[in-house]
């Protein structure tokens, strides 16, 4: 993973949302932070670990990291501009296969499909909100592709809401997941975190 899956103004807690920036300023700044503390959570597990459920439930950390790898690649190709997501992606039916086949992947493979997919939807959503897309011009309140697909319009503004949604209630999993394994606890990454393989 490179080091520019994490950007900010302070080197050492770069997913820090500003204290006053613009709407799309805090809108990106409270998504990657949502990112940070669920990649956090996620991290540094073995096999064996990120395939621990509790109780009854069938979610693990396996499976909440391939299905965000999913929704990562989802939302910023096919929702924003009806372009092809690629692989598994595109031809991709069954809703729970993310979550149910994550166990016979990897770590390594869910981590850096994982951060592969957050580092292409960083890059594409910014240059969507520059307007350097498709789209005639840049910013929040811009029609995205599903518009086409719901009849009526959709902007990037509810696209990326949606997302902070999603974070955070998958976050919130990884935290009761994380912690029935190894005990770790809290609401943002120490300072100085990086994800085991970054550059920085």
């Amino acid at each position: 993973m490179t080091s520019t899956w994490y950007e900010g103004n302070d080197a050492a807690t770069p997913w820090e949302p500003p204290l006053n920036g613009t709407e799309a300023e805090h809108l990106l700044g409270a998504l990657d932070r949502l990112r940070a503390t669920f990649r956090w959570k996620a991290g540094g597990l073995n096999a064996e670990q990120l395939a621990t459920r509790l109780g009854p439930s069938t979610l693990t950390i396996g499976g909440l990291l391939k299905h965000l790898t999913n929704v990562e690649a989802v939302k910023f190709t096919w929702d924003l501009a009806g372009s092809n997501p690629g692989e598994p992606w595109a031809s991709l039916e069954d809703t729970e296969w993310p979550f149910t086949s994550a166990a016979t992947d990897s770590p390594e493979e869910l981590y850096n499909n994982y951060d592969a997919a957050v580092l292409r939807s960083r890059e594409i959503l910014a240059a969507a909100l520059a307007g350097g897309g498709s789209k005639e011009n840049g910013g929040l309140g811009q029609a995205i592709y599903m518009s086409e697909a719901w009849g009526q319009t959709v902007s990037l503004r509810r696209l990326v809401y949606d997302l902070v949604e999603e974070y955070g209630r998958h976050t919130g999993h990884a935290d009761l997941i994380r912690e029935s394994i190894d005990g770790l606890v809290g609401e943002d990454p120490p300072a100085h975190w990086r994800p085991e393989g970054s550059a920085n």
